[in-house]
């Protein structure tokens, strides 16, 4: 016996031992079992990502077979505790079967290479007793399945040992992709040799009834890998992708029926033999769920079957699966002829309609499924994971593959590989990706070499990091191990966003070859196919954007396949076309714009869509092309704050020299904010709540900042005190729910000081107000100053003081003007004054009384309005503002529930329609039905008046009944296309469920008498 030393905790610590006491005596003990130094023992023990683990395990295996234990000398003894230290679960297989653990070590690991795999499996299957002349001379059910999982997990530890001898060197990133080819010849080879037990078991009647020898024999079942086995680059344990296809050598002894039972056993007998429970453990699942019709579908089908399903029946993701099928098991030459008449149907894939967005779709709902708990941990399927990688590289490859055939391969890196070589991705890119998975793929070998079970999940504790950190080689301890590894997630995810994601590839991926040729008849008529009516309008455009041989040439000439594919997912593509040009031109000067369209992630689909869905907003960008830019994020979309906007024009009004001048800056920065918001909602960023905010911050910002203006340059030229001035938003202004269509409704009122005589400050408050008018006109965008709404009218004067306004109300004003200030709001100017208006506007408005008589007015004139104001000719039921339902209906109900209600229920005192119809419903002064069928009415008119307004630039309160304006307005909505009679129906439905509450709660007709029944 050796010589035995008392080790020290501090030694047993430095080794990487954890339960330092108990693991110093085990050694001594085991040392001495050994006959070996403890010092040489403790050195073996040192070199294990888990001492602790694996010293359980030779102490068991000690005992079990303490002769084969004595027979490891020291150097064996530390490839044992490397191998094991790794991979508790394989110390628990050679405790069970020892039998070829020495020669394995002796070995040092190696590389298992296809046949070898192939020879090895088969001839431990092999029943030695069998006639040599039957179908398969293999062992029969379980005791087959045992034969061929020991044979396997002992050719698996002797590439184990390999790989973990390499990551000893640092060089587990280096061997990984002999490793996993190796990986995938062992899975081969077991699918191989269970086959053959599975066509012994079926002559011998082991399961189920026995199957006559000739017909086992006739039949021809081919196993195609599919997923990482397909591509020679399996895991560890991993689920292996197969489908199977049968086929008759003799059609007289199988054919018809009888071929796909027998092959449907072969198979089925093939996938127990790898993973149904036995003595030996399962090694793996065989998963055939990737086969047409998946896991509904028949498990085995003939060539002639399958191909037809392709043909007719698959779907994008399949051709994507597809990309990795090779022939792997039985009867080659069948697999090799299915993947080789499915080769063009892979390739053409990515000219099916909607390819790359399903495929996308696909990668984003297996994140989705991800359990909330494991999604920041998760190797392969988390952000920033392994099939972020391998699905960028798939995308491109069936993407590009159509038209080079270098990149008609099968594995991961080879592809990317070949991506870079041909110039689709950046070398740095490329090399970067690479890297990051080899990384990860050695963690994930490394989790599931451990318990050799399938699992993709970090772990998150301190000695399991250690343990990984350790077992891999890629760093000194866990945290390190840790951070590389959030590092290469941010990493990863940063490039597939990029490579993925990119906006340009859908289209890329949807034009067949020859329209990459710009200026072919063949492109003029696939202008015309994708909906250009003009095709050489379209051309001309295409021309002057691309002629020449400058760099912003050869850049546009790149981009316009794609930008015209995009453009045609508009509603109106010849536009846009032209609106494109017009935009482009101005900003030939502008070095971003071409780089914004090239890399940006989302800015080219957005530009497109917004030029070839709204007239209102390509006209708008024309004249302020700079802000393409803020096309690339979400927050330069959305509107700015009123307080940041008030200060900008408040700041600029007080800059520059008279009001003239100031009136041109502040208009600019107006159009500007209200084109930010015509692309927030256009894209899809912004809804109509903050379209409404943003509108009233940008309209009111600007009286605010022109008034201010002008009232400076008259302080020049006025003797004496200043007049005090405000405006009264009115209407939807004074709402706060304006649309992109809606009227900017105002009143004026001044006051004027003791020494000014009113007839001089009525003359002044008219001057003023008259300027405001002329001033905020903009040449390039009309915005109309409405002040009809005032006593009298237009017959009336345009402002008039506080105290005429008072004498007026109680003399003269009838109920439409009462009504009328329901939504009055002081918006601009002395907020002093304007704080007294609205005083006394609230006891108009609210008054303490509101008679029969009243209620009466109120009917009579809405009726008048329904009898008179319809433009001649409309049709009543598409008029979203005075039609039967519509805005007008709904707004009546409300304004007469707040004259009757008002002074009564603070809560109605509001100057929001759909807040005083939440008020109602809360008061029950309406049903809660009742309150949902009149709000739905008018957001749908809302909605559908603005959506109109952008699309043609013009205002109108009718349902168009062309389809395409009809198509332009369910563009800007987001609607699908195609499907206009959707959106009719939408809004005949919501508007007779309004009509039908308002006739009853508004004119008081009995549930009879309702014209328009609810459903």
């Amino acid at each position: 016996m050796a010589d035995q030393t008392e080790l020290r905790l501090a030694d047993v610590a430095r080794a990487g031992f954890q339960d330092l006491s108990e693991s110093r005596d085990a050694l001594h003990e085991l040392a001495r079992s050994l006959e070996i130094g403890v010092d040489e023992l403790l050195r073996a023990f040192s070199g294990a990502a888990d001492p602790d683990a694996a010293l359980i395990r030779i102490r068991h295996l000690a005992e079990s077979h303490p002769e084969r234990a004595r027979a490891l000398d020291p150097r064996l003894l530390r490839r044992l505790c490397l191998l094991i230290g790794a991979s508790p679960a394989l110390g628990d297989f050679f405790a069970r079967r020892p039998e070829r653990l020495v020669g394995i070590l002796e070995t040092g690991g190696r590389a298992i290479h296809a046949d070898e795999a192939r020879a090895a499996l088969l001839d431990a299957v092999r029943d030695d007793g069998a006639d040599a002349a039957a179908p398969s001379a293999a062992l029969t059910g379980e005791s087959g399945w045992n034969a061929l999982r020991v044979r396997y997990r002992e050719l698996l530890s002797e590439l184990m040992l390999f790989d973990l001898r390499r990551s000893r060197k640092g060089e587990a990133a280096e061997a990984f992709e002999e490793v996993a080819l190796s990986l995938s010849a062992l899975a081969g080879a077991a699918i191989e040799a269970s086959l053959a037990v599975a066509r012994a078991t079926l002559v011998a009647g082991c399961s189920g009834p026995p199957v006559p020898s000739e017909r086992v024999a006739a039949a021809q079942l081919a196993v195609v890998a599919m997923g990482k086995c397909g591509a020679e680059e399996l895991n560890v344990v991993s689920d292996v992708d197969v489908v199977f296809i049968v086929a008759s050598a003799d059609d007289d002894a199988l054919d018809g029926d009888a071929l796909i039972r027998v092959g449907t056993r072969l198979a089925s007998e093939t996938m127990r033999g790898i993973h149904d429970p036995a003595f030996e453990p399962p090694l793996w699942q065989l998963d055939a769920n990737l086969r047409p019709e998946g896991r509904h579908g028949a498990l085995v089908r003939t060539l002639g079957s399958m191909l037809s399903y392709y043909e007719r029946w698959a779907k994008a993701w399949e051709f994507q699966a597809l990309l990795k099928a090779r022939p792997l098991a039985g009867d080659l030459h069948l697999g090799g002829e299915f993947v080789e008449r499915t080769r063009d149907l892979v390739w053409a894939s990515s000219s099916r309609e909607d390819f790359v967005g399903s495929v996308q779709r696909m990668r984003q709902r297996v994140t989705e499924h991800i359990a909330d708990d494991e999604l920041e941990v998760q190797l392969k399927l988390g952000p920033g994971g392994l099939r972020d990688i391998e699905f960028s590289v798939q995308l491109l490859q069936l993407v590009h593959g159509q038209y080079d055939d270098r990149l008609h391969l099968r594995g991961t890196l080879p592809s990317l590989r070949a991506l870079v070589d041909g110039g689709y991705v950046a070398r740095g890119d490329g090399e970067r990706l690479a890297a990051d998975y080899r990384f990860l793929r050695v963690l994930e070998h490394r989790l599931q070499l451990r318990e050799l079970r399938r699992t993709a999940i970090m772990p998150t504790d301190e000695e399991a990091l250690r343990v990984l950190a350790r077992a891999t080689g890629l760093a000194d301890n866990g945290g390190l191990l840790l951070e590389s590894w959030e590092r290469t997630k941010r990493e990863v995810r940063e490039l597939h966003l990029k490579i993925f994601y990119a906006p340009l590839l859908s289209a890329v991926a949807a034009l067949p070859e020859e329209e990459l040729v710009l200026g072919s008849d063949e492109a003029r008529a696939r202008l015309v196919s994708i909906g250009f009516r003009d095709p050489d309008g379209a051309m001309r455009h295409l021309a002057a954007l691309t002629r020449g041989t400058s760099r912003r040439a050869r850049i546009q000439r790149n981009l316009m396949p794609v930008l015209l594919q995009l453009l045609a997912e508009g509603t109106d593509p010849d536009y846009g076309l032209l609106a494109f040009r017009r935009v482009s031109e101005a900003n030939s000067e502008t070095p971003w714009y071409l780089r914004l369209l090239r890399d940006g992630t989302e800015a080219a689909e957005r530009l497109t869509r917004v030029l070839s869905c709204s007239r209102f907003a390509a006209e708008l960008l024309e004249s302020l092309p700079e802000s393409v830019a803020w096309l690339e994020r979400d927050e330069q979309l959305r509107p700015m704050s009123r307080e940041q906007l008030f200060a900008e024009m408040r700041s600029m009004s007080s800059r520059r020299d008279g009001a003239e001048a100031a009136a041109a800056a502040l208009r600019t920065v107006h159009r500007r904010e209200v084109l930010r918001l015509a692309m927030g909602r256009i894209t899809g960023v912004i809804g109509e709540a903050e379209v409404a905010a943003g509108l009233d911050a940008a309209h009111t910002a600007l009286l605010d900042a022109l008034l201010t203006a002008i009232r400076l340059d008259a302080v020049v030229k006025w003797e004496g005190d200043p007049i005090e001035l405000a405006l009264i938003g009115m209407g939807r202004y004074g709402g706060g729910e304006l649309g992109f269509a809606s009227d900017i409704d105002l009143i004026a009122v001044f006051r004027a000081p003791g020494t000014v005589a009113a007839d001089r400050a009525s003359r002044e408050a008219v001057r003023l107000i008259s300027e405001l008018r002329r001033l905020v006109s903009d040449p390039r965008f009309p915005v109309d100053l409405d002040f009809d709404l005032r006593p009298e009218g237009k017959n009336g004067p345009l402002a008039r003081s506080l105290d005429a306004y008072r004498s007026y109300y109680q003399r003269w004003s009838v109920t439409w003007e009462a009504q009328a200030l329901l939504r009055a709001r002081a918006v601009g100017g002395d907020a002093a004054l304007g704080a007294d208006f609205i005083e006394l506007a609230d006891e108009i408005r609210y008054p303490a009384s509101f008679g029969e008589n009243e209620v009466r007015e109120v009917r009579r004139i809405k009726a008048r309005v329904e009898a008179e104001r319809l433009p001649q000719g409309a049709d009543p039921r598409r008029h979203l503002k005075l039609g039967p339902g519509g805005i007008s209906d709904v707004e009546w109900l409300v304004q007469l529930l707040q004259l009757r209600e008002g002074q009564r229920h603070p809560e109605l005192r509001t100057v929001s329609t759909l807040r005083a119809l939440e008020a109602a419903n809360e008061l029950e002064l309406l049903g809660p039905h009742e309150a949902d069928h009149l709000a739905d009415s008018w957001r749908f008119a809302s909605r559908v008046r603005s959506a109109l307004k952008l699309w043609t630039g013009r205002s109108s309160d009718s349902l168009p009944v062309d389809r395409t304006d009809l198509d332009g307005i369910a563009g800007v909505l987001d609607l699908p296309r195609g499907r206009t009679f959707e959106l009719e129906e939408r809004w005949f439905a919501v508007s007779r469920r309004a009509r039908a509450v308002f006739e009853r709660e508004f004119f008081g007709y009995a549930e009879q008498d309702v014209r328009f029944p609810l459903p």
